[in-house]
């Protein structure tokens, strides 16, 4: 393990982007890459009872910023923020994880390994506790002005009405940073709070596109044809403006509907196919062109 740094707010390395937030942290205590604190950043966050498709739009996002030279940075919790963590690690991109106790006290305790990985790849823990200060929930609503502030941007991907994540929104607009929603079905528990976003103001966000144009950033044009080599089971069965069923793929590739359903939305995520119905989907594209 890495020993862990102490950053004060007069030191030359401290980050800039903290300097002008309210409540600005005297002092970090940070534990890997320090260099991260000064490249672009995306928060990506979300709710800890995240649903399946709130899990793979928060790794799409991660995977595909993260392509961009974009560093993630996230809270640690179960849930979203998780999934954005290591899906910028899966894909060779950075990460910055930010707690809300001493960086000897990771909450919760079963992602310990999951900062070990962030760590070992290059990644950061930040945190404004001393190294020993037990993790309390009063910390994290606190914390979640260390996110925004250290983001050029913040990307909610679910969140309840009342959440950690609506905070992070709200300390973001103080920072006067972009918030970014994924739009919910109204009738969403975890979606009602980005709904809610989207209504008072927040940028109505589809894809990363959205994002990388806001920081000026063009994206590589050869990065969205590619798609990754496990889907190429599916791909292979469509037919340029032939709908397949579902069920018939199930049959054709011996996968059970739950395992079909999640890559299929992945294919639909990508830009490849698009759903037409309930049970029929569409290729709408050549990822090879």
């Amino acid at each position: 393990m890495k020993e862990i740094q102490e950053i004060t707010i007069k030191d030359k390395n401290y980050p800039k982007k903290l300097l002008n937030i309210s409540g600005v942290p005297k002092k970090l205590y940070c534990l890997g890459n320090i260099s991260l604190l000064e490249k672009t950043i995306i928060a990506i966050v979300g709710s800890r009872a995240c649903s399946e498709y709130g899990r793979i739009v928060a790794s799409k996002f991660a995977k595909e910023l993260s392509k961009q030279n974009v560093c993630i940075i996230s809270g640690l919790a179960v849930g979203i923020d998780i999934a954005a963590h290591m899906e910028a690690i899966k894909y060779k991109g950075k990460t910055i994880a930010v707690l809300g106790g001493g960086l000897k006290d990771i909450y919760p305790p079963e992602n310990r390994e999951f900062l070990l990985q962030i760590i070992k790849n290059g990644g950061l823990a930040i945190s404004e506790y001393s190294n020993e200060q037990e993790t309390k929930n009063t910390n994290f609503p606190k914390r979640n002005r260390i996110i925004s502030g250290l983001a050029d941007g913040v990307l909610l991907v679910e969140a309840g009405k009342r959440s950690g994540s609506t905070i992070t929104a709200r300390y973001a607009k103080e920072q006067k940073k972009e918030v970014y929603c994924i739009p919910s079905n109204i009738d969403s528990t975890n979606g009602m709070g980005t709904n809610l976003l989207i209504q008072n103001g927040a940028k109505l966000t589809i894809s990363s596109e959205d994002i990388l144009r806001n920081l000026n950033i063009k994206e590589d044009s050869n990065y969205k044809k590619i798609i990754d080599e496990k889907y190429n089971y599916l791909i292979n069965l469509f037919e340029e403006n032939k709908a397949v069923n579902i069920n018939s793929l199930s049959k054709q590739t011996k996968t059970n509907i739950g395992k079909l359903s999640e890559d299929l939305l992945m294919l639909e995520l990508d830009g490849v196919i698009k759903q037409i119905n309930s049970n029929e989907y569409i290729k709408i594209g050549d990822s090879n062109e």
